[in-house]
């Protein structure tokens, strides 16, 4: 294994942990607007997923991190020509990186499961709107023919 292999990860990783800071930032902004909104039983939801959101947002990007650090102690390892402390940290931040993408899709999950409750919020709205407004249109029609 050469200097090389290792620092290929480089740009993979970085585009990954801007990706998570991006998700990050992501929910950070719709914490804060929830939090400007009443509370309701979809709201409630909301929060419970965004607080799970956040805590694997945190989890990969601490394992993102991780597996950049140990990419770089191999190459640094490898530059010392200490191949085999190299190649075993090397391995272990492909681990780490693999950790980090579980959590990501671990957290893409709860991001659909949360974009399914907000839907379900919009159907219930528009259904009780439609009710109401057949409602109102059979009492226009009642107070009509009582003339």
């Amino acid at each position: 294994m050469t200097l090389t292999t290792p620092a290929l990860l480089f740009p993979a990783i970085s585009l990954l942990l801007l990706a998570y800071t991006n998700r990050f930032l992501t929910l950070a902004q719709l914490i804060r607007k929830l939090a400007d909104e009443e509370r309701d039983e979809v709201a409630r939801r909301q929060i419970m997923l965004l607080r799970k959101r956040i805590t694997l947002t945190k989890r990969m990007q601490m394992a993102g991190v991780f597996s950049f650090l140990l990419c770089t102690l191999s190459m640094f390892a490898l530059f010392l020509s200490l191949k085999l402390l190299g190649m075993l940290l090397f391995g272990v931040s492909l681990i780490s990186l693999s950790v980090s993408l579980v959590f990501s899709l671990w957290e893409v999950k709860i991001s659909t499961n949360a974009l399914n409750v907000q839907l379900q919020d919009i159907e219930n709205w528009s259904r009780d709107r439609a009710t109401s407004r057949a409602v109102a249109e059979e009492d226009e029609d009642e107070g009509m023919h009582g003339l």
